[in-house]
């Protein structure tokens, strides 16, 4: 693709389609899925396994791809690319949606956008190399853009500190 042919911004809207792209599965064994029943804690992602510090989801939802971009995006913005993020979670359920004004019936809508099904207990995030002021104050700017009551919390600590 050229800027001639396709104007100046095509650079920055290509780079954010590989972002958004970025957060999905390359390839699936089924397009549909079943919307499924989100009960009990997590059992597997609940501790933290990279950082030093993390952000654990307290309730369960299913987060979008553009809502975990959004908490990256804020998160490396105030740590201004000093130490190292992780992203714990990933969106492969995709969620299907029917077009605007249709009638009932003609079966079941096409994949819209991908979700990651988030338990109790999930960690979202974790960092490495800041303080732990920078980290808190960063998973808090994160914290706020989930849908979901999150805290922050610390490895090897069992001192839980809400966010």
């Amino acid at each position: 693709m050229t800027k001639a042919k396709f104007g100046r911004d095509t650079d920055k809207t290509i780079k954010t389609i590989r972002k958004i792209i970025m957060l999905s599965p390359k390839r699936t064994k089924y397009r549909k899925q079943h919307r499924g029943r989100m009960r009990g804690k997590a059992n597997r992602g609940n501790t933290i396994a990279f950082g030093d510090f993390g952000l654990q989801a307290l309730e369960c939802c299913w987060i979008t791809s553009r809502q975990i971009e959004s908490g990256r995006r804020a998160m490396t913005r105030y740590a201004r690319r000093g130490g190292k993020l992780w992203i714990r979670l990933f969106p492969d359920k995709p969620v299907t949606m029917r077009p605007a004004e249709t009638r009932m019936g003609s079966g079941k809508g096409s994949p819209e956008y991908w979700v990651a099904v988030v338990k109790p207990g999930k960690i979202l995030y974790e960092m490495k190399g800041v303080s732990e002021s920078v980290a808190r104050s960063a998973m808090r700017i994160a914290a706020y853009k989930m849908p979901i009551r999150t805290q922050f919390i610390i490895k090897d600590s069992l001192q839980l500190k809400q966010v």
